[in-house]
């Protein structure tokens, strides 16, 4: 499973966001084939979002065939695998690196002292 965390900050809205989690953690392997997702109300709860928001989310996916849902027993990743381009990987680190380097920036920190701790990071890691 997947923890989902939505960034207010991003400009993306929060229904576009669970959808790309929701790819991103099929693609990368944390999201099983045949695994329960949390109910609409359940994640909406989680995050705070109005229930349309999820249930916007989860429908596209399910239009897609990414989801599938069975009335009474829940949403479930489908049979689909997915297979993230390398354009679609390569804007979505941008992405990531151009908020956290904004952040950091905005702290002071150098890119030498954001490197230095990416790799002790990284190494505690391995």
């Amino acid at each position: 499973m997947i923890n989902f965390v939505l960034d207010p900050k991003t400009g993306t809205p929060f229904y576009r966001q669970i959808i790309d989690q929701i790819r991103f953690g099929i693609a990368s392997g944390k999201l099983e084939i045949g695994e329960q997702l949390p109910t609409v109300r359940s994640l909406a709860v989680e995050l705070k979002v109005n229930l349309n928001t999820v249930a916007k989310a989860y429908k596209e996916l399910e239009i897609q065939n990414i989801l599938d849902t069975h009335q009474g027993s829940g949403t479930f990743i489908n049979k689909n695998e997915i297979i993230l381009t390398e354009k679609e990987k390569q804007a979505k680190i941008q992405d990531i690196c151009r908020e956290f380097m904004t952040i950091a920036f905005s702290y002071g920190f150098t890119i030498d002292e954001i490197i230095h701790e990416l790799q002790n990071h990284n190494q505690h890691e391995n």
